[in-house]
């Protein structure tokens, strides 16, 4: 079993920076897919980034340049810089870990970006 707890959402300014951190407890995590996803009112919830056990990462194109993820396996934690954000980036975000068939989600973290 896998458990992940999300935090660094918050209310920023168009043009802003947070970084997201998700804190994953159980084994595994360094062979593990990390992936983060967002969900905004009234829409379907959206991949934004993933990073590979191995350290490969890939980006939702509507982020690319702006997002960087990465992981550090000592600490059991993915992050998501966010930099250059913008109102439409306003959503929660949700931690994901992939690993041998299984999926496993946080709870989430809000981030608002204001115009």
């Amino acid at each position: 079993q896998v458990q992940l707890v999300e935090s660094g959402g918050g209310l920023v300014q168009a043009g802003g920076s947070l970084r997201l951190s998700c804190a994953a407890s159980g084994s595994g995590f360094s062979i593990s897919a990390m992936a983060w996803y967002r969900q905004a009112p009234g829409k379907q919830r959206e991949f934004v980034a993933r990073i590979a056990s191995g350290g490969i990462t890939n980006y939702a194109d509507s982020v690319k340049g702006r997002f960087t993820i990465s992981r550090d396996n000592a600490k059991n934690t993915v992050y998501l810089q966010m930099n250059s954000l913008k109102p439409e980036d306003t959503a929660v975000y949700y931690c994901n870990s992939a690993k041998q068939g299984y999926s496993y989600w946080g709870q989430g973290t809000q981030v608002t970006v204001s115009s």
